[in-house]
């Protein structure tokens, strides 16, 4: 087959070389010997560019994304491709040129419009994220001839993560760079389009979207338009005025000889870079269990995270045997060593280039691709590294053996044989390899005329997820008479077994019968004896993947018989409610609007102002001279355990009153018992709801450094937390030392969400301590999985109810008790309970209400608090009573909702009275805004013609209170400074973590003093500067530190009175000269206490809240019932945010707290070794980092997103008439659950099941599908199944 053809020219390079250069942002670098351990991520790391960040070390986030460039010999010239550096060997990109995040732009020689655009569009909120998705883009542009489509740039993002800001504003942001009209691309600037002319970023064309723009003039004379949402034009992201700022591929590069590498690293890892296939025989012969490499990513997370050990490592990435990709006349040849881009792109062209009926396979996987993995992920892995490992999950290994693929296979004498792929696969990660064999190439055939090929899979999320269960499958008809006859067929899964797996006997059945309504019958009948799952399989979601085979071949046949329609005589045609089935996805580009006032105070409050930042114990620690040595001492430790019986859900917990001491609370209003002896209800109902939990998934993982001062006198450190004095504290404590010598600083952090309250103040502890007896900093820095398995997540809830209530669906009792799962030890559970407790009644008025709550003691991790703080909980366990009221009344829940919701005076069951209550007006406009009454009808149609896809909507309200439920923590300092330059440096107790508090207070400070915000800084959060800061936490923090900014400048204000009153100055700066002259005080600590707030639980009544914080959303969703996949077709969003003080920050704060939200409902699944999930371990955490646990991506957010903030409501309780944001919209993302339930009612009701039936949250593709009940499900559920959930 002539593959060793260049055998004797490049025997001449056999000798290895020791010399390694590469290219860091146009600078020469040269590697020694002895780094092969190490990863690209870890060297930039080290270098001291520290703009790629390390968010899960598995390529699973996209923060450590960089831009690779080499010379492709082959196609003669640059490429460039995004990769994720935690998991490039070093050594990988020998050769090659790798441009940073610093490489691109920096606030010292200038923004790249692709950073500016981020900024401006307010698409960075914590910025841990931020570098990751500039760089996906850049090497996007990089790489494209033309500008890329909407559709390529949302692409090349599915391999990064946010989770702060709900992605819509970095959409926003990255569209402009999409061609959507000649406009943007002529070479004119922005500032040649007519007067008043304004280009919509959404659309690229001239609008009126822009018409509000608040425009300032430069000192030139200039009107530079100052709206987030400024247009950039072509020429101006890739023309003259960028050009000289691009690094080029440096020449040398160019002019460079490849050569073989042989390298070497830590504990005796050699490394070894061939470039022939006989090179690489040579050395598997000398080395049997070498791994070959070429993305890593495989090999990277068996070394990392599974600790597997390999000795030598061959990276066979520049073999040209093994890169081949020929196009014949009767197939195609890939190469082994084919990344997976080059694939997909390859599969591309020939679609468009051969007959339509010879690409069926190749359009399934193109299909199959675009979900497989994230775009980093796909530049790097090979063909034949997928085939080879064998995942029982691989996503392509299905259609190899469906498609009729041969892998041809190469010893070490040369010689080639050939296998069908559906023979390859023998057991679990077992092939048909020898010790003495490689694969050398795949080789695909074309399908024939009237040969069909699909390609099927199901995951948790649809973007860069690994599959629950997929599949290849392929029939081709012939014609005899007036009858289709399948000729042959093959039918493949994975996920069903411990390799992939072909349904042997469905494919025997198959053959030689007629393609009709019978065939299919018989085929799933024979296809549930095919695929057999234990009860314990490994993976768990047995009767959900069950029922995933027979949805895929019901699909399948629905497809193909929808593909052969018309084409010859056919006699069954498909009815139009059956096509709902096969439909195709297509995501449509995203519609979003962002609707508020502007009420302007001052030089800045109330402008949309850019960001200013834009079962596992700890025992003990080990401290070695570097990361690599630590993580090889902590993995010699041996601990045995003594096993006791553990208590490992809440139930456990309730049933052996296990609880934590003085855990239990109680709250009263009426009189509960008598209402329901009475005759008042007309109907009573009991019933219980599980409330899922959640990860926080903050991209920065926790860390703290730690060094002593003064010859260890004094211990300062610098910490990635949201309590700086918490961590004071601790050490203090651990140490022995006063806390006046101990300092805690906190410049930003990269998301906390109330994971980084309590439990990051050990971790600093553990630091300290070693940093204390060595007299050495010490850094500690958690992997993602260890910070998963230890620091505690979001409270699963259990609550029980009792609700009485009228036929008109009016409330009148509820008994409830509710638990949390509260884990080893007491942590926040108690407060967490608490305003579980207050929020129990969400905004319903209810004459008698008991309430018992209490704090279950379980053998997992402490949980801890997560944004909503336990209020999310207790408002989801009402929604769930209120909507069974409505299905027992056969009314809508919006209806139940109205006739219920508090007003003007109300008082809750803790004895608060409501003041400025915005509930009613707020649900009316957006009943309006959303036409509910018209979308209802228009639901109801749809899914009268569709089958097997369903819709549903659901609006849901809000109520979140304002304020810590522990009074003295409502207390705030800060620090103001006026320099006699005019310029004002703030320091205050609250911590930058993306929410824009920063910036807020900047802007009230701006203001105070009358002057530009460019002129107030903002440094870090230190213990030195504002002592006894309480935690930054419950939403509370730019009311409280805000407050504490302006009293010190009205402090220095006041101060400066005497002389500002004596004559105008012409600047701030010349007033503060005059000042300091006239020795006038310049510097102020101001504070704040939140008023008129106390709560006295030992009688149950008080004002635990400053004031709330009212909200309601509409969601549309549809389902595919079939697979229990879903999407958000539509989310409208109002808030009551009195007058914010940044619109901009507060609608990215309502986008990201809602995405967030929707993960919680609808994605995020925590799964730990208990008695639901018997096949994990007892104790451990199986979800603990990015590939098992699923945070929402971009193809996860709503096709049309909208914000609005409700206008003409100042808020009389908090600075400026603003209101908090951080929590309150949190919950409204509940609505996407409830609109899901709403869909699955609609899809039960046609099967005759009307009655009442829980939906957990998550509602994960297994609950939704499970819920559904239908021929499918029949055959392994009852209709009372409830899917397994860890509470």
């Amino acid at each position: 087959m002539g593959s060793l053809k260049n055998e004797k020219e490049m025997e001449e390079t056999v000798e290895e070389s020791k010399e390694a250069i590469l290219y860091v942002n146009g600078v020469r670098k040269v590697l020694p010997d002895g780094l092969a351990h190490l990863t690209l991520l870890e060297y930039l790391r080290g270098v001291g560019l520290t703009g790629t960040k390390l968010g899960c070390g598995e390529g699973g986030c996209g923060a450590c994304t960089v831009m690779i460039s080499h010379y492709d010999r082959k196609l003669r010239k640059c490429v460039h491709y995004a990769v994720n550096a935690c998991l490039a060997p070093l050594y990988s990109v020998e050769g090659m040129h790798v441009i940073t995040v610093e490489g691109v732009g920096n606030h010292k020689r200038g923004l790249h419009p692709i950073q500016e655009s981020l900024a401006r569009s307010h698409g960075s909120q914590c910025g841990f994220c931020t570098p990751g998705f500039i760089m996906s883009l850049y090497a996007l542009l990089r790489s494209s001839q033309t500008p890329p489509t909407e559709e390529q740039i949302e692409e090349s993002l599915a391999g990064n993560l946010c989770r702060c800001t709900g992605y819509r504003p970095i959409v926003d942001a990255f569209r402009v760079f999409a061609k959507t009209s000649d406009v943007l691309y002529a070479d004119i600037s922005s500032l040649s389009l007519q007067e008043d002319e304004f280009v919509c970023p959404s659309t690229g064309k001239p609008c009126s979207c822009g018409s509000k723009t608040v425009n300032d003039i430069d000192t030139n004379g200039q009107i530079i338009c100052s709206a987030s949402y400024k247009p950039i034009s072509y020429s101006e992201i890739d023309g003259s005025t960028y050009t000289d700022k691009e690094l080029i591929f440096p020449p040398e590069l160019l002019l460079r000889k490849l050569t073989p590498l042989n390298l070497s690293g830590l504990g005796g890892l050699k490394w070894h870079r061939p470039l022939t296939v006989k090179h690489v025989l040579e050395l598997k012969e000398k080395y049997p269990n070498a791994k070959l490499l070429i993305g890593n990513t495989e090999v990277g997370i068996e070394m990392r995270l599974k600790k597997m050990q390999y000795k030598v490592l061959i990276s066979v990435s520049h073999v040209p045997e093994l890169n081949m990709l020929n196009v014949k006349e009767d197939g195609i040849e890939i190469g082994a060593a084919v990344r997976l881009t080059e694939l997909l792109n390859l599969f591309r062209e020939v679609v468009t280039q051969r007959p339509a009926h010879e690409t069926s396979a190749c359009k399934a996987f193109i299909e199959q691709l675009k979900w497989f993995a994230g775009t980093q992920i796909k530049n790097v892995a090979s063909v034949g590294g997928n085939v080879c490992t064998a995942s029982p999950i691989s996503d392509l290994n299905p259609l190899w053996m469906a498609a009729r693929a041969k892998f041809q296979i190469i010893n070490f004498s040369g010689n080639i044989r050939t296998t069908l792929a559906e023979n390859f696969f023998l057991d679990y990660r077992k092939v048909d390899l020898v010790a003495d064999e490689i694969l050398l190439s795949i080789f695909l055939p074309w399908t024939r005329p009237f040969e069909y090929v699909k390609e099927f899979k199901q995951a948790h999320r649809r973007d860069d997820d690994i599959a629950i269960v997929n599949a290849g499958m392929r029939v081709c008809l012939e014609e005899i008479g007036e009858e289709w006859v399948v000729s042959d067929a093959s039918v493949a899964y994975g996920g069903v077994a411990p390799r992939s797996l072909g349904a042997i006997k469905t494919k025997e059945f198959l053959i030689g019968k007629k393609w009709n309504q019978h065939v299919l019958q018989g085929a799933l009948n024979v296809l549930r004896a095919d695929i057999e799952l234990k009860e314990d399989a490994p993976g768990g979601m047995v009767e959900f993947r069950k029922s995933l085979t027979l949805s895929f071949f019901f699909k399948f046949f629905l497809w193909v018989s929808h593909q052969i329609e018309g084409k010859k005589s056919i006699k069954e045609s498909l009815s139009s409610s059956h096509l709902s089935a096969i439909k195709s996805f297509h995501r449509p580009p995203l519609v979003a609007s962002q609707d508020y006032d502007i009420k302007k105070h001052g030089t800045s409050v109330g402008l949309p102002e850019v960001h200013l930042s834009s079962k596992l114990q700890v025992i003990g620690v080990v401290v070695a001279d570097t990361h690599e040595n630590a993580k090889l001492g902590a993995a010699k430790v041996h601990v045995e355990y003594e096993e006791l019986p553990a208590i490992l859900s809440i139930e456990d917990a309730v049933s052996a009153k296990s609880f934590h001491p003085n855990s239990q609370k109680i709250l009263r209003k009426g009189d509960v018992e008598l209402c329901f002896q009475s005759d008042q209800c007309d109907m009573i109902i009991e019933g219980k709801v599980q409330v899922g939990g959640q990860e926080h998934f903050y991209l920065e993982p926790q860390s703290s450094l730690v060094w002593t001062m003064d010859g260890g006198n004094e211990v300062h450190m610098i910490s990635s937390t949201q309590a700086p004095q918490k961590h004071q504290k601790y050490v203090s404590c651990v140490l022995g030392l006063p806390m006046s010598k101990v300092v805690c600083k906190t410049k930003r952090i990269g998301g906390g969400f109330g994971g980084k309250e309590t439990r990051s103040a050990f971790l600093a502890a553990a630091a300290a301590v070693a940093s204390y007896l060595m007299n050495r900093p010490v850094k500690l820095t958690l992997d993602r999985d260890i910070d998963m398995m230890t620091t505690g997540q979001r409270h699963s809830f259990l609550g029980k109810y009792k609700v009485g209530f009228t036929d008109e669906g009016k409330v009148l009792a509820l008994d409830l008790q509710i638990y949390n799962n509260g884990g080893n030890s007491l942590d926040l559970s108690l407060a967490v309970v608490e305003r579980a407790m207050f929020h129990s009644d969400n905004v319903y008025e209810i004459p008698h209400v008991r309430i018992f709550g209490s704090v279950c003691f379980t053998n997992f991790p402490s949980n801890t608090a997560f944004r909503g703080f336990g209020g999310p909980q207790g408002m989801l366990i009402a929604e769930n009573w209120i909507q069974r009221i409505a299905l027992e009344l056969k009314k809508s829940p919006e209806e139940i909702r109205e006739i219920n919701f508090q007003g003007e005076g109300s008082i809750l069951h803790y004895g608060q009275r409501l003041e400025y209550c915005t509930l009613a007006q707020m649900w009316n406009e957006l009943k309006s805004a959303c036409d509910f009454l018209k979308v209802r009808e228009e639901v109801n149609e749809f899914n009268l013609h569709n089958q097997w896809k369903k819709r549903g909507v659901a609006m849901i309200p809000t109520k979140f209170g304002i304020s810590f439920t522990t009074k003295f923590m409502n207390q705030a300092g800060a620090l103001v400074n006026v320099y006699t330059d005019g310029t004002v440096l703030v320091t205050h107790g609250g911590v930058e973590m993306g929410q824009g508090l920063h910036t807020k207070v900047a802007q009230v400070a701006a203001s105070a003093f009358n002057i530009s915000l460019s002129s107030v800084f903002i440094s870090e959060t230190s213990t030195d500067k504002v002592p006894n800061a309480s935690p930054t936490a419950a939403s509370a923090s730019s009311d409280m530190y805000a407050a504490a900014v302006l009293d010190a400048c009205k402090q220095i204000k006041a101060r400066m009175e005497p002389i500002a009153s004596q004559r105008n100055f012409s600047s701030f700066a010349e007033l503060a000269t005059a000042c300091y002259l006239e020795r006038i005080d310049l510097s102020a600590h101001g504070f704040y206490i939140t008023p008129d707030i106390g709560f006295d639980w030992s009688i149950g009544k008080g004002k635990p809240f400053n004031y709330f914080t009212y909200g309601a959303a509409f969601a549309e969703v549809e389902i595919d019932t079939l697979t229990g996949d879903f999407h958000t077709r539509t989310a409208n969003i109002f808030m009551d945010l009195g007058y914010s003080l940044n619109p901009a920050i507060d609608v990215g704060q309502v986008e990201g707290a809602f995405i967030q939200g929707l993960g919680w409902v609808a994605l995020e699944e925590l799964k730990w070794g208990d008695a639901a999930h018997k096949w994990i371990r007892p104790g451990c955490l199986y979800t603990c980092g990015p590939g098992s646990y699923k945070i929402p991506s971009l193809n996860d957010i709503p096709f049309k997103f909208s914000v609005s903030l409700l206008k003409g409501h100042p808020n009389v309780k908090a600075i400026h008439s603003s209101k908090a944001v951080g929590e309150p919209p949190f919950f409204l993302a509940s609505a996407v659950l409830f609109a899901i339930k709403d869909a699955i009612i609609a899809a039960r009701a046609e099967t005759g099941h009307t009655e009442w039936f829980p939906l957990d949250n998550p509602a994960t593709p297994e609950r939704i599908r499970m819920a559904c009940l239908d021929e499918f499900t029949a055959p392994f559920i009852s209709s009372d199944f409830h899917p397994k959930l860890s509470v």
